[in-house]
């Protein structure tokens, strides 16, 4: 077996935690892998005494038993797009945190626990999460574990476009908007929440479809986790779908864009999160 770690970019406290635990790792006789910049990070940060971990493109993650993603929820989404079906641990270095559950100082000891139990039975102890498809004519992206957003060229004056919103094949709403914007249930504490969208407790099955400065002032809906939700881009001088805030597709209006569950979940590792208190963190 090979424990992955994705540490946070230019996170000093990220680098030591990293040390520490692939020192513990090698310990239980788990070989580490980290990506390209944990690994040039690590190579010179002075808390580094293990041996040096082989490197692997953060796509290739996906080969680990287990991959340990250290920071925030940026590098938790960072390291999950790699990880594929592998099972996934996020250690929360102090931020918000909703898809890192595990603190800093129960990392190592957690982590080595569940290594040792993989070594013994074979398979990490997950829990899934679902992740959200968006495809079109010819393309389709990666799954996104929080959110898709649809919108025209750019946001504010000039941007935006004509919508029409339909929940598997019936019409919700139509009308003029920067943008669409769905989201999972874990999404939902992010870029959805911040476009005036509702939370959704991790435990409830669903999607969450948010109206991005729409003019007909189109409630925020929530549909079934099942539904196919489509999106069409009547009119705008361009349009793109953004995936996660990363993963980009450009559109030519008018154009169609289903979003449906993916076929493939996250596998979450380690301790269950506890909601409530993260979201004490947003104030």
């Amino acid at each position: 077996m090979t424990v992955g770690i994705v540490a946070q970019r230019d996170n000093d406290r990220a680098m030591a935690l990293a040390s520490t635990l692939t020192d513990r790792l090698h310990a239980v006789s788990a070989p580490v892998a980290v990506d390209g910049t944990t690994g040039e990070a690590l190579a010179d940060h002075e808390a580094w005494t293990a041996d040096t971990p082989s490197t692997r493109p953060v796509e290739a993650m996906s080969e680990c038993s287990l991959v340990v993603s250290i920071g925030g929820d940026g590098t938790f989404l960072y390291a999950a797009r790699g990880a594929g079906s592998a099972p996934i641990m996020g250690v929360n270095l102090g931020e918000v945190g909703f898809l890192n559950a595990l603190a800093p100082e129960e990392a190592v000891e957690t982590v080595v626990a569940e290594v040792e139990h993989i070594q013994k039975t074979g398979s990490a102890r997950t829990r899934a999460m679902p992740r959200l498809r968006a495809s079109g004519d010819g393309w389709e992206l990666p799954p996104a574990l929080n959110e898709v957003v649809v919108q025209g060229s750019h946001r504010g004056s000039g941007g935006g476009g004509e919508f029409e919103i339909r929940v598997d094949g019936s019409l919700y709403t139509s009308g003029h908007g920067d943008g669409i914007l769905i989201a999972t249930p874990t999404g939902s504490t992010a870029y959805n929440l911040s476009e005036g969208g509702p939370l959704v407790h991790p435990a409830v099955g669903g999607l969450v479809v948010t109206g991005m400065a729409h003019t007909d002032g189109m409630p925020p809906l929530v549909v079934d986790a099942d539904s196919d939700v489509t999106v069409v881009l009547r009119t705008a001088d361009s349009g793109v779908v953004v995936a996660d805030g990363r993963r980009r597709q450009e559109i030519s209006p008018p154009a169609e864009v289903t979003l449906a569950r993916a076929n493939e979940p996250i596998r979450l590792a380690g301790p269950p999160l506890d909601f409530f208190t993260a979201l004490g963190k947003l104030g």
